[in-house]
């Protein structure tokens, strides 16, 4: 493994606000010096390697690699600032449940399993997060929007795929949550 190829791909991990693909970080490099893929895969899984006994890991989501706080340390991090985490209300995470397990799904979709209507504040704090977007219309009266999680909802909740969330089976109930300002 190439240890110069290995502290280019963690600074730029480092220097990133998001997560980079492998065709974002080879696009970086002149087409005389850029790495192959499987370099690259190399060299991100010798970055994983130095990782595991530190606070940081590298984590593979949809959009492509990031390095982060471990997740256990997360509350020693938060210390840091006054500021509380967005809370979500109960109803929020549940229409974002839904969307995520049933989708693509209308609002009418969501309001028949919860058995009261969505409200459009909802709707609109998820597309504002960019968790969920509308992919299309059903063809039904009244052609309603279909909705489906994004690839920001993945990289937010770490996870690579749809195959990655818990079975329905796993969830009991979703935690008490205090509302937030929609």
């Amino acid at each position: 493994m190439n240890p110069e190829l290995k502290s280019i791909v963690e600074a730029l991990l480092l220097a990133a606000d998001r997560a980079l693909s492998v065709d974002e970080i080879r696009s970086v490099f002149d087409e005389a010096d850029r790495p192959e893929r499987d370099e690259l895969k190399q060299a991100l899984a010798g970055i994983a390697a130095d990782c595991e006994h530190r606070g940081v890991e590298l984590r593979e989501v949809a959009s492509g690699y990031r390095l982060q706080i471990r997740q256990e340390l997360a509350g020693w991090v938060n210390r840091l600032w006054e500021e509380k985490p967005p809370r979500y209300t109960r109803a929020l995470l549940e229409t974002l449940a839904l969307i995520a397990y049933r989708q693509p799904a209308t609002r009418g979709d969501i309001e028949e399993v919860r058995g009261v209507s969505v409200s459009t504040g909802i709707i609109r704090t998820l597309l504002d997060r960019d968790w969920i977007r509308i992919s299309g219309h059903r063809e039904t009266p009244g052609r309603p929007e279909l909705f489906v999680t994004t690839r920001q909802f993945l990289d937010h909740f770490n996870l690579k795929s749809l195959s990655d969330l818990p079975p329905l089976s796993e969830i009991n109930e979703l935690p008490e949550a205090l509302p937030e300002e929609a």
